[in-house]
């Protein structure tokens, strides 16, 4: 990563509406251009919309929103897709599944987190799933952006993206 050129970061999960979502625009929103986040799903529905909830706990933490949208992980293996530095599922579903082909070979981690959108119960305590995850997305992000340049580079970053799992 050079300082003009900021790391390009993919989060994967099944639907791309929900946890892949909140982690895009949360390190968008921390990365202060030295990151550039994008989200997508290995099997987004038809018409999918990121869910209303990860929206609004979005809007509350003051983080923009406006350029968020669910989209298959097929559009990032396009020949005009922007290339990946590195590419993150957030879902143990995504983890499992057969990627396609990422031009350049970005380093790859898993960072697992429970789905905030399965859970039954009030909205209310819909709305504290997704912002529990949010939270927890936050805590493994700042540990991410505040790391030294050294660990940011290709030969390394893989390493580095997977032992923050472990955190």
């Amino acid at each position: 990563m050079s300082e003009h050129q900021p790391l390009n970061v993919l989060f994967l999960c099944t639907h791309n509406s929900a946890r892949s979502i909140l982690a895009e625009a949360l390190l968008n929103h921390l990365g202060q251009g030295r990151f550039k986040a994008f989200s997508a799903g290995s099997s987004p529905r038809d018409n999918q919309q990121p869910n209303p909830l990860a929206l609004e706990v979005l809007l509350k933490e003051g983080i923009a929103i406006e350029t968020l949208q669910s989209k298959s992980w097929d559009v990032f293996a396009l020949p005009d897709a922007p290339h990946m530095d590195l590419v993150i599922t957030v879902c143990d579903n995504a983890a499992g599944e057969v990627c396609p082909f990422w031009p350049g070979h970005p380093a790859t981690a898993h960072w697992g987190y429970e789905d905030p959108s399965a859970g039954q119960g009030s909205e209310d305590e819909k709305r504290i799933a997704f912002l529990k995850t949010l939270h927890m997305i936050r805590r493994r992000l700042e540990v991410f952006i505040n790391l030294p340049e050294d660990s940011l580079h290709k030969m390394v970053l893989q390493q580095t993206a997977r032992d923050l799992a472990k955190s």
